[in-house]
This record gives C-alpha cells, sequence and structure tokens, in this order.
C-alpha cells in the first residue's frame, strides 16, 4: 500500500536517524501527518521531513544508538 511508504509507521515519540545526515544525531518525531514528518534532532533542532523522499532510520533503543 502506498501509504506504508510514508509515515504511518512514524509515531510522536519515536527515535529515528536521518540517512543522509548522521551528523544532525539522534532525532525524536514530534508529529507524523502524511508525508510530512517533523523531528527534532540533537544536533540541527527542528527539521520538517518529505518522508516521500527521506525514508527516516527507526532506533529502537535510543541508548544504545550513541
Amino acid at each position: 500500500m502506498m501509504s506504508r511508504a510514508f509515515s504511518s509507521y512514524l509515531e510522536p515519540g519515536q527515535y529515528v536517524r536521518h540517512p543522509q545526515q548522521p551528523d544532525w544525531g539522534l532525532g525524536q518525531v514530534q508529529s507524523a501527518i502524511g508525508e510530512r514528518v517533523t523531528v527534532h534532532f540533537e544536533h540541527a533542532g527542528k527539521v520538517l521531513i518529505n518522508a516521500r523522499i527521506i525514508s527516516l532510520l527507526v532506533v529502537d533503543d535510543p541508548s544504545a544508538a550513541s
């Protein structure tokens, strides 16, 4: 289903990483509406991600991700 390719697997509070911007550090999803995902990253602040273009990497255990 096409909507699964977007942010339907992301929920506020989840931790993610940006695959092309590892220097941004760990991010926490603030909101996920359709293909628009707002994430607060450790070293980049609040960033709006287009999930149609970028597939964020979900971090299951943020304490082990450092």
